[in-house]
């Protein structure tokens, strides 16, 4: 980046983003008072002493007259300092260049444009059937068309917002747009049009019309809790994607992605292991939605602006030698290793014991990088998109038993296929597992439907075992067996300690060991690791595997192990 020029970011609005919504939209108490309807009581049963003040735009021009010294109680405790108003009000609320009275109260003489962006206001808006608005729905529990949306379609808006209304520790405003120019992308995003939108009222970047929308297909949005939804295994691809092509198009010096806060920690560490650039992305998610008491987004967006704009991330060739990183309460997380923890400000750490906090933004707001990744990341990934086959195979039930049948992985243009995600379930053992004492396999009725639905399902798929921290070992023998039968079959199973292990798993011919990895990332790293390099090659008689079909199996599994131990 030139001196002296500001950051090009592509902002990417990821699903089910606290970090993009905001609190119900409520109608004020001035509104209620104006058309008739019953003020909003204090719990005492008296009335509110304010209303909430929401972000929104003028209509056309007024002049309003601003007290003076009403900014700050002891602004009047060093008058000297300050210059004149503008004038004074009357008890009549005229307006007179100079003083007529003593009791003429010194203001300031403002115009409010439209074009000066949002201001602070009380709600008045009131439902179709005149009655107040209490929460997202007409009534609770509604259906989604009685439902309004709090989250926004795409970050153009919260991004407005941080600049108009949010102020830094130097006074001042502007905390984005003054370092930065962004561009809005709906890479997977949390709201959206249910009626469409003709394409000259676009925020976004994209052409033509956005046809009508439905909600948990084309967006997804965790409120309302009873209509909430996350995306599902397809939408992975269409993400990447997205993901890949905005930052491969040589307009940007990096990439901010917004998702929900349980969530982020596997989106970034999927675009650690698939997306091949050698610019910065920086997650962000937030506990609190924007505009309410305390919320911490803002301060993580405007982190990660300054991050990318500060090229603390660049080696000596201008690459990104971070990695995908998550921007935290100003703490800098390496993607492989972050993890949310607890639902509040500050409830994400560093997994696995060895590190994986990089740096971290100064109170001051100067970004500082004190280790980097040694693992592969990014453009020098394994798994990255522009280095997987645009085929592979899988393991498939048939008559004949269990083949390898071949499957699309990118389309003719390098896109990821939809189709091409694998199914990789997480499979958890604790203590006491198995049904009986010396139980059989077939006692197994979950996992054995399991692994048969897996067969099923003609797609790559595979199994992340959670076991005992850390070697990944399950306590029962009997499911374990089941789980070798399945990697018999073609199925690559890898094993995790539970919860967040600080150790590392232990190394076996024919599971995979996840390393220090969670559950949740090392099934990330599995599906990359499938679309790469396909199922294993099944034994004709998984049940009797020959000498020479357990060697091609070993053989299979160390590729896998490979990338385990380097990603």
């Amino acid at each position: 980046m030139q001196p002296n020029r500001k950051a090009r970011i592509a902002h990417l609005a990821g699903p089910t983003a606290t970090i993009q919504n905001t609190p119900p939209l409520v109608t004020s108490n001035k509104a209620r008072k104006k058309y008739g309807l019953p003020p909003r009581p204090n719990t005492d049963g008296s009335e509110q002493r304010f209303d909430a003040l929401r972000a929104q735009r003028l209509a056309k021009p007024v002049t309003v007259y601003v007290e003076r010294f009403s900014a700050h109680p002891l602004e009047a405790d060093a008058v000297e300092l300050y210059g004149p108003p503008d004038g004074y009000l009357d008890a009549e609320g005229k307006f007179h260049k100079e003083r007529t009275n003593a009791g003429d109260k010194a203001v300031y003489e403002v115009e409010l444009r439209p074009e000066d962006g949002l201001y602070p206001l009380p709600y008045m808006a009131r439902q179709a059937d005149g009655t107040a608005w209490e929460e997202e729905c007409t009534t609770p529990g509604g259906p989604p068309e009685k439902a309004r949306q709090g989250f926004f379609p795409d970050g153009s808006r919260s991004f407005e917002e941080i600049d108009r209304l949010s102020v830094g520790m130097d006074g001042l405003g502007n905390l984005i747009s003054s370092i930065a120019d962004v561009d809005f992308y709906r890479a997977l995003p949390t709201a959206g049009y249910t009626k469409g939108l003709p394409a000259d009222r676009r925020t976004d970047v994209g052409e033509g019309d956005i046809l009508p929308e439905t909600r948990s297909k084309d967006f997804f949005a965790y409120k309302p809790y009873h209509l909430g939804e996350s995306p599902p295994r397809p939408a992975l691809a269409r993400v990447t994607n997205a993901v890949q092509e905005i930052l491969a198009s040589g307009k940007y010096d990096g990439a901010i992605f917004t998702q929900g806060s349980p969530q982020v920690e596997e989106c970034a560490y999927w675009f650690n292991l698939l997306i091949d650039t050698t610019l910065p992305i920086c997650g962000n998610s937030a506990q609190r939605p924007q505009g309410e008491i305390s919320n911490d987004g803002p301060k993580n967006i405007v982190d990660s602006a300054t991050y990318i704009a500060s090229r603390v991330w660049a080696d000596e060739a201008g690459r990104n030698r971070a990695g995908v990183i998550v921007l935290q309460e100003q703490r800098i997380f390496a993607a492989r290793e972050v993890m949310k923890v607890d639902a509040r400000p500050g409830g994400y750490v560093a997994t696995g014991g060895h590190g994986g906090v990089l740096g971290g933004m100064g109170y001051h707001g100067a970004a500082v990088l004190h280790y980097v990744p040694v693992l592969r990341h990014t453009y020098l990934s394994d798994v990255n998109i522009n280095k997987l086959p645009a085929s592979a195979l899988a393991a498939t039930a048939s008559k004949e038993g269990v083949t390898r049948t071949e499957i699309r992985i990118k389309d003719a243009h390098g896109k990821l296929l939809e189709s091409a995600i694998p199914s990789v379930s997480i499979v958890k053992d604790g203590g006491f597992a198995s049904e009986e004492y010396l139980g059989d396999i077939a006692d197994e009725i979950d996992l054995n439907a399991l692994v048969a639905h897996k067969l099923s399902l003609g797609r790559l798929s595979g199994f992340i075992l959670e076991g005992l921290t850390p070697y990944g070992t399950m306590t029962s023998s009997v499911r374990q067996r089941l789980m070798q039968q399945a990697i018999y079959r073609g199925i690559p199973v890898a094993r995790v300690g539970r919860g967040a292990p600080e150790g590392f798993a232990d190394p076996h011919d024919y599971f995979i060991a996840g390393s220090n990895l969670g559950s949740t990332k090392a099934r990330m790293l599995l599906m990359a690791c499938l679309l790469k390099l396909g199922s294993l090659p099944p034994a004709k008689d998984p049940d009797n595997p020959t000498a020479d079909e357990l060697r091609e199996i070993r053989k299979a599994v160390a590729a896998y192990q490979k990338i385990f131990d380097t990603h």
